[in-house]
């Protein structure tokens, strides 16, 4: 069994390091399980895990994997889903993996292939926590409101989800059950939309949590349109200068030594990342998938399709000549 260290003020996740000669896949599933559910953030330390470990680490909790398609990921294992993370260098800001779209994953597993010197940790934050402690007056604010995200349509995707590039009123106001969005049509183009609670429930834990898109897209992406409340107008601004204020003081840096692995509930935990000096040092492998053990959001779907396999919907058209997937 590992040598396993709870949580502490400053350290708000779960480190497991070996008590002896261990590989990663040998420790017990059961207790990382139980870990998981209570932390909800675990980082295994010390047992060299290199890429055939990372796969197999993955495998044995995650049946299917989410397709996740943004541009400029290094495939490094194709068989296990393996890639790397963005290769950018600026910092990010805090966020829960593509929670810009309805299939957010249930979990997020990074490894440390090679490590930087200085520089380029990984910063995580507990949205229960930032709940708690977020001004009472945003979370007052926040209780009850919905984010909004808007998205265009191509012919591909029409087909995709509504079995035609050109749907009907009668067929865009009433897309089959096992579609996540809506439609509507806007000055000729039909978009689509979903919305989720600005405060949810997150997988194993029965209070409000605070983990979306919404600190990614306003402090990374400088956009103040995306997401909107459910009424349709802008997030105010002293909200997201509160939250984010709030979340710098609750994240924590993970400083990575190579072989490690870290295991995020991506429901309740964020991450974002510090500016990476050396882009040549820092080599960090990323998996996010469906868990075996999940109990599904009651607003998907049943038999949500992101969670079978070979689920992959068509990239917009901008994005087709785009080496790779997003992490």
């Amino acid at each position: 069994m590992p040598n396993v260290q709870p949580p502490e003020t400053g350290r708000p996740y779960v480190l497991l390091e070996p008590a002896a000669e261990q590989r990663l896949i040998d420790i017990d599933a059961s207790l990382i399980i139980e870990l998981y559910k209570a932390h909800g953030a675990l980082l295994f330390r010390g047992f060299a895990a290199g890429v055939p470990e990372f796969g197999a680490f993955t495998n044995a909790f995650c049946p299917t994997h989410v397709a996740n398609q943004s541009a400029g990921r290094i495939p490094i294992d194709h068989e296990h889903n393996i890639r790397s993370v963005d290769p950018g260098v600026g910092a990010f800001a805090l966020h829960s993996e593509l929670s810009r779209e309805p299939w957010t994953p249930d979990v997020a597993f990074f490894a440390c292939l090679s490590a930087p010197s200085r520089g380029g940790a990984t910063t995580i934050c507990d949205g229960v926590e930032l709940v708690r402690g977020m001004p009472e007056e945003v979370r007052r604010r926040l209780t009850g409101r919905r984010l909004l995200h808007l998205k265009p349509t191509w012919p591909e995707l029409l087909e995709f989800w509504l079995g035609t590039a050109d749907p009907s009123d009668e067929l865009l106001a009433n897309p089959p059950t096992s579609c996540p969005y809506q439609f509507r049509r806007m000055q000729g183009s039909v978009i689509r939309y979903f919305s989720r609670p600005a405060l949810h429930r997150p997988m194993f834990i029965d209070e409000p949590a605070f983990a979306n898109f919404l600190l990614f897209a306003r402090f990374t992406r400088n956009r103040r349109d995306y997401p909107l409340l459910e009424d349709g107008s802008p997030v105010p601004e002293p909200w997201l200068q509160a939250i984010k204020t709030t979340g710098d003081r609750l994240s924590a840096e993970v400083a990575w030594r190579a072989g490690d692995v870290l295991m995020l509930d991506n429901t309740r935990f964020m991450h974002g990342r510090t500016a990476i000096l050396d882009a040549n040092e820092r080599l960090i492998a990323s998996f996010f998938g469906y868990l075996g053990f999940a109990i599904p959001d009651s607003e998907e779907p049943p038999n949500a399709p992101w969670r079978q396999e070979n689920f992959r919907p068509p990239l917009a058209p901008h994005e087709r000549g785009s080496a790779g997937m997003q992490a």
